[in-house]
């Protein structure tokens, strides 16, 4: 595969930037998704970058699919144990006589037990933390990962209506998903929804009603669903949906590897006042973050300036999920997969820059009654900002 102007050429050579700056010597990028962003391949493996010179791509299997995707030279794996030997043969650089080479790997997915092979494996190698340098390199998206979060939004947006126009009362959520993915399956949708978070899954999105919906569980977010069984404690699950209670549609589509994240209140005949209330915070939420939603605004504030308003109109305690399962953040980064950074939190300063693609889902949860909220996604640019989502907003009334 040829180098020259390549994207993922363009994103070695960042890493390599950001590893001289970190007095870094070498990248082992182990993470199948960093693969896939850095190299262009998912295959099982080491990609070896160091921080001059061209990267490797050591592959386990498939060596076939590896040699077809790879931008970087492919070479079988082979023995662990003597890996490092034969990197020092290709990369004397980083392995001089009587030097400590500081390697850096994504410690946020590395098993311990893979660490420690590592460990043994590389003798006299002292091994840093590279997850937030990747974190940080995967937060700015080129046009054409925007272009294909763009073409998510119109998948979802298709697939929406199509679900609308399916839903009926007594119907149970998990049918209302089934025609979600079944159409989102038709259009291109890869049928998961990545999560770097350990222990996280997300397979379209939390569709759930009523009562249901506001049933919180181990999944970071405002919104739990009771799920099938305890096994799968999350979205839908086969309550039936009633009349006049909201019915949460957060969902995502994934194309080519891209994300889009998207949430939708819809109703069959009306939400009570209290809830058509809050539902309308949750919209000025959303536009009070839009107006903040340009470069050098840092991320926290849109937080801070949600908690705000929502404290003001008595509605704090529902804000975000309810008591103790409230989550404290209004939105986050994503990409390739749904939870990169930034986050929209307290404590995250980054300022917002062109190219960042951030999710802000404002949201309010009654238990025993529901939740309701919206949720966009949006490109950060020079002069602003563009509106990925492209569905139709208000409680959808049906």
């Amino acid at each position: 595969m040829n180098r020259t102007n390549h994207p993922y050429a363009e994103r070695q050579q960042r890493l390599q930037k950001a590893m001289q700056a970190g007095g870094i010597d070498a990248f082992l990028v182990n993470h199948h998704v960093d693969l896939y962003y850095f190299n262009g391949s998912m295959q099982n493996g080491y990609l070896f970058v160091p921080a001059e010179g061209n990267p490797l791509f050591v592959v386990r299997r498939s060596i076939t699919r590896a040699q077809q995707e790879s931008l970087a030279e492919v070479e079988e794996f082979g023995s662990l144990r003597t890996l490092k030997d034969r990197l020092a043969q290709r990369y004397p650089g980083v392995f001089a006589s009587g030097k400590e080479p500081v390697i850096a790997t994504e410690f946020d997915v590395l098993p311990v037990q893979q660490f420690q092979r590592l460990e043994g494996a590389f003798p006299g190698v002292k091994w840093k933390d590279g997850s937030l340098l990747v974190k940080e390199l995967r937060m700015i998206k080129s046009p054409d990962e925007i272009a294909l979060i763009r073409k998510a939004a119109g998948v979802i947006d298709r697939t929406l209506e199509k679900a609308l126009a399916g839903i009926r009362e007594g119907m149970p959520e998990f049918e209302l998903m089934s025609l979600i993915e079944r159409e989102n399956r038709l259009q291109g949708h890869l049928g998961l929804m990545r999560m770097r978070a350990y222990n996280s899954e997300l397979i379209t999105g939390c569709v759930a009603a009523g009562a249901a919906a506001a049933e919180p569980t181990y999944f970071d977010g405002p919104a739990g669903g009771r799920g099938l069984s305890p096994a799968s404690p999350q979205s839908a699950g086969s309550r039936p949906i009633g009349r006049n209670e909201p019915i949460l549609i957060d969902i995502g589509c994934n194309i080519e590897g891209y994300v889009i994240d998207q949430t939708r209140t819809a109703v069959i005949g009306a939400l009570p006042d209290e809830l058509q209330h809050a539902y309308e915070i949750s919209e000025k939420i959303l536009k009070e973050a839009e107006a903040m939603m340009k470069p050098g605004t840092v991320a926290e504030h849109l937080y801070l300036q949600s908690l705000d308003t929502a404290s003001a109109e008595g509605l704090g305690g529902h804000f975000m999920g309810y008591g103790i399962d409230q989550v404290k953040f209004l939105g986050h980064g994503i990409g390739l997969e749904i939870d990169e950074f930034p986050v929209l939190a307290k404590g995250f300063k980054y300022k917002l820059e062109p190219g960042m693609v951030i999710a802000v889902e404002p949201k309010f949860t009654f238990p025993g009654l529901g939740v309701v909220g919206i949720e966009n996604t949006y490109a950060i640019t020079e002069a602003g900002f563009e509106k990925l989502t492209v569905s139709r907003e208000g409680v959808l009334a049906l």
